[in-house]
């Protein structure tokens, strides 16, 4: 768990299940999109899960309120031995962004990975995310990879 003077990051549990759902509801907007109720369900299951293949979620808080949230999951890599960590899902209130909160959910991350001896985080955003490339700039290393997917 990490500690400022106003903002604690800790694990999800499952008390924070309706905080959780707004929180990443917000965040599939800030990206335009949605998914089915079906999916929240599973993905927080997962969340709580003990799987180690599964997700791992920190929540942010500030005075007993949830303002923010992280998603990020360890797996097996061909270049390396180690395992590496893809952090998926990063969002904070829009009333605390600014504030530090987004550099302490990566650095939790980064705290994480180094606990579970995996040396490379990395993570995509979009590429007109302004407000959070400006963080991710101060905190990561931009790469040279373009992204490609299967159509849809």
């Amino acid at each position: 768990m990490t500690t400022t003077s106003h903002t604690i990051i800790r694990p999800l549990t499952a008390g924070d299940r309706a905080a959780w759902e707004a929180l990443w509801r917000a965040y599939l907007t800030f990206y335009r999109t949605s998914v089915g109720q079906d999916v929240f369900e599973s993905t927080f299951a997962r969340l709580l899960g003990n799987d180690d293949h599964d997700f791992n979620a920190l929540i942010a808080e500030q005075n007993g309120t949830p303002v923010g949230l992280v998603h990020f999951l360890f797996h097996r890599h061909c270049w390396r031995i180690e395992n590496v960590c893809y952090l998926q899902d990063l969002y904070a209130d829009p009333v605390v962004r600014g504030t530090g909160v987004g550099r302490l959910l990566i650095e939790a991350v980064y705290d994480a990975a180094d606990k579970a001896s995996a040396p490379s985080v990395y993570w995509l955003t979009q590429d007109d995310n302004a407000a959070g490339r400006r963080l991710y700039d101060r905190v990561g290393q931009l790469t040279n990879f373009i992204k490609y997917q299967r159509p849809a």
